[in-house]
């Protein structure tokens, strides 16, 4: 299509003053506009607001007439654009973007932008922070409003990051501009004005990065893959950007969550117990990754065949003949298996998968220094057999 029926407008705070010619001319041509009250009120325009909740049903119906989207900055950086495009061939449109939130932050504060982590957080948990932030973390924070600022450097100072540097930017770009610094600890900025930013400028301490974190991180009743043994089943899992797990046998979700810190891309996790289930589920909450940890509530091999295809699975309580055999008969080949069994019965079964399929096995033993009278001795926790293989 030469003349695609959608434009996509990226807007400034300055309104019709920055747009470019092709944007003005897009306007000008337009039969129906589509924004935001505040963009049609910037752009001066007389237009259709989005509803509430966002739908773009309404702009994909007027498919074949001339149509423009109003969006903030760079429709495509947590803009209308990303919405819009899944649904349109290439030919159909067309996007003229302006300065985004993040490039006019981090001009006015002489960040280079390639270092900052920048992210959306006007309608995602605070949570989100919890795995990227350490210590010298440089992040440009969208915020929905006032209240959601003073949230971020409550959040902040809560998870030991009181000290860092706060920069409020309003309405940046505009006539309206301001720019104030606070650190999360003594937020005492009142009369936020949205569009409204905030930079971090982080000092604190964040989650380590190597696999096995401290248990005492998770929530567990004891139900968990200890750190040592974590680690270890990591390294056998191998995750992989863009990869998915499948772990059977939750507990407190510990596996799934190392997974996903690691980079890989989901985890779909199975855990019949409802204390345990709803514990796993608001370990992957604290951690800022429920968007990419689901949990299903039942006792597999029950509702795997539903479930996207994985890359790894794991095993880590529970396995017997007819799970391996389902497991066996649905995963696709190259998937990778990864089993822990701590009683006699279940190291058996892996023995003879193990002799039947191939793959490595491994022994852990391990033993904690404990007080042992006025002294200390070995205390050996129960051998640990894992078997990993390759389907």
């Amino acid at each position: 299509m030469s003349d695609p029926w959608l434009t996509i407008v990226g807007l400034g705070e300055d309104g019709p003053a920055g747009l470019t010619t092709a944007s003005h001319e897009a306007l000008a041509r337009a039969e129906v506009i589509f924004g935001g009250p505040r963009h049609l009120a910037l752009a001066a325009v007389e237009g259709r607001p989005w509803g509430v909740p966002f739908d773009i049903a309404p702009v994909l119906a007027m498919r074949g007439r001339r149509v423009v989207v109003l969006a903030s900055g760079d429709p495509f950086w947590f803009g209308a654009g990303g919405s819009l495009i899944p649904h349109l061939a290439p030919g159909e449109w067309v996007s003229h973007p302006a300065p985004s939130t993040f490039a006019l932050a981090a001009n006015r504060l002489g960040w280079r932008l390639e270092e900052v982590l920048c992210l959306g957080l006007h309608a995602a948990p605070l949570t989100r922070l919890t795995p990227i932030l350490g210590r010298g973390t440089r992040a440009i924070c969208l915020m929905r409003d006032a209240a959601a600022v003073a949230e971020l450097a409550t959040y902040l100072a809560a998870t030991g990051f009181g000290a860092s540097t706060l920069t409020v930017l309003e309405c940046l770009g505009g006539p309206r501009e301001r720019i104030r610094r606070a650190t999360a600890h003594r937020m005492d900025l009142t009369d936020i004005t949205a569009p409204v930013a905030v930079a971090i400028d982080a000092v604190g301490q964040g989650i380590p990065r190597a696999s096995g974190l401290p248990d005492a991180l998770f929530a567990h009743d004891g139900q968990i893959t200890k750190r040592p043994v974590r680690a270890l089943t990591l390294s056998a899992l191998a995750p992989r950007a863009g990869e998915t797990l499948w772990d059977i046998g939750a507990g407190s979700g510990s596996i799934g969550i190392e997974w996903l810190l690691a980079g890989a891309a989901h985890c779909h996790a199975m855990e019949a117990d409802t204390t345990r289930a709803t514990r796993a589920r608001a370990n992957a909450d604290r951690f800022g990754l429920s968007h990419r940890y689901t949990l299903h509530q039942h006792c597999a091999p029950e509702g795997l065949a539903t479930l996207a295809r994985p890359d790894a699975v794991f095993i880590g309580g529970g396995a017997s003949e007819a799970l391996l055999t389902r497991l066996w008969d649905i995963l696709p080949p190259g998937t990778r298996l990864v089993a822990n069994a701590v009683t006699l019965e279940t190291e058996a079964l892996l023995l003879q998968w193990s002799a039947s399929h191939g793959g490595d096995l491994l022994r852990i033993e391990l033993a904690e220094a404990s007080p042992l009278g006025g002294k200390r001795g070995w205390r050996s926790a129960l051998p640990i057999v894992q078997w990993s293989v390759v389907r």
